[in-house]
């Protein structure tokens, strides 16, 4: 199948399929919208398997349809666009990290996907050694602030990887003082994966940001501590 045709299966299969119950269901999850059909996740998964098994479709006309369902933003076309994508793993490569990457400058635009596309889809390219973390360097200062929150994210899986988590904790600082609460969400549910394998950086690490850093990281990073070592992290505590 042609891109072209892959995208416009994709959304007349959506169309066809849609639900208003299922996106009332699953709206009150998104605060800034939701804009979608209202598939099950079976629904996709089913769709997804028989375009694989069934379309002949190949990774580089996957790609290229990607970009057209993303830029719709349309919830399900983008979740879609990533579980087509995964059924080709073995086959990624650098080129290939390139076109995801483009996915968050082109629609992706909420927590979900955004943490889905973090630890489904760029971590693998990292536990195969196709890039590595220091390949996000330039996503710390994008103007997407779901890009920004993809960072601290895909990390959480790269603490598998390493015991160098003084490297991560360096990594991750610039976000430190970022301006969106999105981002202060992931890089708080960094630190506290973080804490529970390597409590002695991170709590050095909390401590030199506890005054400066917006509360939220903290609330989440420190979420599961005791309550007179959360004490330890309120802002003038000496």
């Amino acid at each position: 199948m042609l891109p072209i045709d892959i995208a416009k299966h994709i959304q007349d299969y959506c169309k066809a399929n849609a639900s208003e119950a299922i996106v009332k269901k699953y709206a009150r999850y998104f605060k800034d919208g939701y804009d979608a059909y209202g598939l099950t996740a079976e629904l996709q998964a089913e769709l997804v398997n028989q375009l694989v098994t069934e379309q002949n479709v190949t990774l580089p006309n996957v790609l290229e349809a990607s970009h057209q369902l993303v830029q719709h933003r349309k919830y399900e076309e983008t979740s879609i666009a990533m579980l087509l994508l995964l059924k080709f793993k073995k086959q990624f490569t650098v080129d290939t990290f390139s076109h995801v990457e483009q996915w968050f400058d082109e629609g992706v635009n909420n927590w979900a996907h955004t943490d889905s596309i973090s630890g489904d889809v760029i971590a693998h390219f990292i536990q195969k050694g196709i890039i590595s973390y220091q390949n996000l360097s330039h996503w710390r200062t994008s103007s997407r602030p779901f890009k920004r929150r993809a960072v601290p994210v895909t990390l959480i899986k790269v603490l598998k990887l390493t015991n160098d988590y003084e490297s991560l904790l360096e990594f991750i600082e610039p976000l430190m003082m970022d301006p969106d609460r999105v981002v202060h969400q992931g890089l708080g549910w960094f630190l506290r994966e973080a804490w529970k394998k390597q409590p002695e950086p991170v709590e050095g690490f909390l401590m030199q940001w506890k005054n400066e850093a917006p509360r939220l990281i903290f609330q989440y990073a420190t979420e599961k501590m005791s309550p007179e070592l959360k004490l330890r992290f309120r802002k003038g505590k000496p």
